[in-house]
C-alpha cells in the first residue's frame, strides 16, 4: 500500500506545472510585448481566471468520474510523477478491484487535474510577483498606475490553501466535508481573480464603479450570500452522491414531502457513506440532502431573477444582467437534467460550470458598482468593465 504522503516526486511535479505555465506566459508576452505593463498584467490575470475556471470544470469531471482516488497518495502517483511510472501498482489495484477507485484511466484523470492545478498556482505566483514589482517601481509619491499587491498576495495564499485541501481530499479518502470545502475554495479563487480583472480595467480606464441605489447593493450582497449557501448545499449533494435520491420533479419519490432524516444527512464531520457512529448512512438522509438543495434552489433562482431584472435597469450593468439571465436558465436546465436523466456527466459538469460563472458575474457586478451617496457627484459614465466577458 502506498504511503499517503510521498514528497519524492514533488520537484518533478512542480517542473511539470512550470512547463505548462510557460505556454500561457509566453502567449501573453508575445501578444502584449508592445503594451503597457498594466495591460500585460491585466491580460495575464484574465487568462489565469479563464484557466482557473477550466480547472474547476476539470475538478468536477474528476469527482464525477470517481477519479478522485485514482492515485491514492499525494502529490504523485504511488511515489511517481506520472501514472506511467506507477503502471505496475495501478495494474495490481485494478486487477484486485476492476471497478474500484484505482484504474489506469482514473489515475490519468487525477494526475492531469494535479498538473493543471500546479500550473495555475505558478501563474498566480507570477501575478503576485509582478504586482509587488510594479508597486516597488512606482515609488511612494507617484501616481498609482497599477493594482496593489495585497489582493494578488491573498490569492496566492488562498491557492496554497486549496492545494492543502486537494491533498486532504485524497489522504482522507473523499471525506465529504473536505471535498465540499475544496469545491467552495475553487469558487472563492474564481471570485478573487475576477475582482482583480475588474479592478485592473477600472484602473486602466480611470472610470469609477457605477453608483447604484443602496437597495440594489443590498440585493447584490444578499444574492451573493444565498448563492454561497446554495453552492455549499450543492457541493454536499455531490460529495455525498445524493443526486439520485430524487429522480422525479417537481415531487420527490412521488411526494411533496418525502421521508427525510435531516440530523443524519447534515452530520458534517463523518466519513463518506457513514454516520459519525460508523453506520451506513440511510436513504432518508440522502433524500434530505437532495431535497434541501432543491428547495433552496427555488429561492435562489427567484432572487437571482429579481437581481437580473434590477441590474438591467442600470445601463452600465446590463451586460452582467444578461449573463445572469443566461446562467439562471443554464442552472435550471442542467439541474433538472441531473434529476430526470439519471445524472448525465455533461449536465453535471455544466451545472458546476454554471455555478462558477454565477460567482464571477456577481463578483463582477459588485466590483463594477458602488452605493450611491445622499448627495451624488457628477454622473459617472458607463465603465468599460461592463463589457468584460464573464
Amino acid at each position: 500500500m502506498a504511503s499517503l504522503y510521498d514528497l519524492s516526486p514533488l520537484v518533478r511535479m512542480m517542473l511539470v506545472g512550470l512547463l505548462l505555465a510557460l505556454g500561457p506566459l509566453g502567449w501573453i508576452w508575445l501578444r502584449n510585448r508592445h503594451a503597457t505593463p498594466l495591460r500585460r498584467l491585466q491580460a495575464l490575470t484574465l487568462l489565469t481566471l479563464f484557466l482557473t475556471f477550466d480547472l474547476v470544470l476539470f475538478g468536477a469531471f474528476t469527482r464525477l468520474t470517481d477519479s478522485g482516488l485514482g492515485c491514492p497518495d499525494w502529490p504523485g502517483c504511488y511515489g511517481n510523477a506520472s501514472p506511467m511510472g506507477a503502471s505496475d501498482h495501478i495494474a495490481a489495484a485494478q486487477t484486485a478491484m476492476p471497478t474500484g477507485p484505482v484504474t489506469h484511466g482514473k489515475a490519468w484523470v487525477e494526475m492531469i487535474h494535479r498538473y493543471l492545478a500546479t500550473s495555475v498556482g505558478v501563474l498566480i505566483l507570477v501575478l503576485t510577483v509582478a504586482a509587488w514589482m510594479s508597486t516597488r517601481t512606482q515609488g511612494r509619491g507617484s501616481k498609482r498606475n497599477a493594482p496593489g499587491p495585497w489582493l494578488p498576495t491573498l490569492t496566492l495564499v488562498w491557492v496554497c490553501v486549496q492545494g492543502a485541501f486537494g491533498a486532504l481530499t485524497v489522504t482522507m479518502k473523499l471525506f465529504p466535508a473536505i471535498v465540499t470545502l475544496h469545491l467552495l475554495g475553487g469558487l472563492v479563487l474564481l471570485a478573487l481573480l475576477c475582482l482583480q480583472v475588474v479592478r485592473a480595467m477600472q484602473l486602466e480606464s480611470g472610470v469609477a464603479p457605477t453608483a447604484v441605489t443602496p437597495g440594489l447593493r443590498w440585493l447584490l450582497w444578499l444574492s451573493a450570500a444565498l448563492l454561497g449557501l446554495q453552492l455549499a448545499l450543492g457541493g454536499w449533494v455531490s460529495t455525498n452522491y445524493a443526486v439520485l435520491a430524487c429522480t422525479d420533479f417537481p415531487t420527490c419519490q412521488g411526494s411533496w414531502w418525502p421521508l427525510m432524516d435531516f440530523s443524519q444527512g447534515f452530520e458534517i464531520w463523518r466519513e463518506l457513506g457513514l454516520t459519525k457512529a460508523g453506520e451506513h448512512i440511510g436513504f432518508a438522509a440522502l433524500t434530505a440532502i437532495h431535497y434541501v438543495h432543491r428547495l433552496m434552489a427555488f429561492l435562489v433562482l427567484a432572487l437571482l431573477g429579481l437581481l437580473a431584472w434590477r441590474l438591467n435597469r442600470v445601463p452600465a450593468l446590463r451586460t452582467q444582467s444578461r449573463w445572469m439571465a443566461v446562467l439562471i436558465s443554464l442552472q435550471l436546465m442542467t439541474g433538472l437534467s441531473n434529476v430526470v436523466l439519471d445524472w448525465p456527466l455533461v449536465a453535471a459538469v455544466l451545472h458546476t460550470g454554471g455555478a462558477g460563472a454565477l460567482v464571477m458575474v456577481i463578483t463582477w457586478a459588485l466590483a463594477a458598482s458602488r452605493t450611491r451617496t445622499a448627495n451624488p457627484a457628477s454622473p459617472v459614465p458607463e465603465s468599460p468593465e461592463s463589457r468584460l466577458p464573464a
